[in-house]
């Protein structure tokens, strides 16, 4: 059985796509079943060799989906409100199901700045209950939902009910397809709410509310710092500040795992990554005082 796991990253995000993918490889035995989707844009030809390398080590299948070449990416993204932090890419996994081939039935869709501890397989086999998608409850979200005194957004979201974060989750992809979750999406820009909301992880928490499989936290710890080493998460997912590829001038740990996360990047990569970072920091330093 093939395990049909989605990544969606821009250039600026590679190396970082690179480790998430590898630490897949390395913590799944199965490593002949695996084929990732790569959905990518602004990628160079030097950074797609550099994914392309995974195959040197694992036998795994890579499917390319170039989202620049993509109509339907092009017309969301010029549309749909930006998160400037994390740039447009953040709504390519709304269209999973129009991507992948029609006999893929269940899609495990990962954010590019987690490290995977342990088997995936098991969430290949997962019971979803009847849900159309599994995932782990964000600790913070009336807070993203509601914000101060949570009283924002209510006339939209409910703080009773669960809120799960979209960094990892596992899709039914017929039951994904059945939500029609970008004409949901249209339905929501059109009557305001998109620009009312966080994007699209909101937006999925719409479409999927009270139809999604609550899984245990250890498969989307979020902003993991040192002391959670000791819990044995599965999945380390980086959303604070704090990143594994930002503490070269520290000696303090300020997150979870971050040597085997250097490791697995490796470190010719990681070094080449935080140049990368640099001078992207000074181009835009310069554009800003010209």
């Amino acid at each position: 059985m093939n395990m049909h796991i989605a990544l969606t990253f821009d250039d600026n995000f590679w190396a970082p796509a690179f480790a998430t993918m590898r630490s897949v490889c390395l913590f799944t035995p199965q490593r002949e079943e695996l084929v990732f989707h790569l959905c990518h844009r602004t990628l160079t030809p030097e950074h797609r060799a550099d994914l392309e390398a995974i195959r040197d080590e694992f036998p795994v299948t890579l499917r390319w989906y170039d989202l620049d070449q993509s109509k339907m990416f092009r017309d969301i993204a010029a549309r749909m409100p930006e998160n400037r932090r994390l740039s447009n890419i953040v709504y390519a996994r709304l269209m999973i199901d129009r991507l992948v081939d029609k006999d893929v039935e269940r899609v495990l869709y990962l954010d590019c700045d987690m490290l995977v501890r342990d088997d995936v397989a098991w969430l290949f086999t997962l019971d979803l209950n009847g849900n159309s998608i599994a995932a782990v409850r964000d600790t913070i979200g009336a807070q993203i939902t509601n914000g101060r005194d949570v009283s924002r957004n209510r006339d939209i979201f409910d703080p009773g009910d669960y809120y799960f974060n979209a960094g990892m989750i596992v899709i039914d992809v017929a039951r994904w397809r059945d939500a029609d979750v970008l004409g949901r999406m249209e339905e929501a820009y059109a009557s305001g709410i998109m620009q009312r909301i966080y994007y699209d992880q909101d937006l999925l928490n719409l479409i999927f509310r009270r139809n999604w499989l609550k899984l245990p936290w250890r498969w989307n710890l979020i902003d993991p710092k040192p002391p959670h080493e000791s819990l044995d998460p599965a999945i380390i997912h980086y959303t604070g500040d704090n990143k594994p590829w930002g503490i070269l001038s520290t000696k303090v740990p300020t997150v979870a795992f971050p040597r085997l996360y250097r490791h697995t990047m490796k470190n010719e990569l990681f070094h080449r990554f935080a140049r990368h970072r640099w001078k992207c920091w000074w181009l835009k330093k310069l554009r800003l005082a010209r």
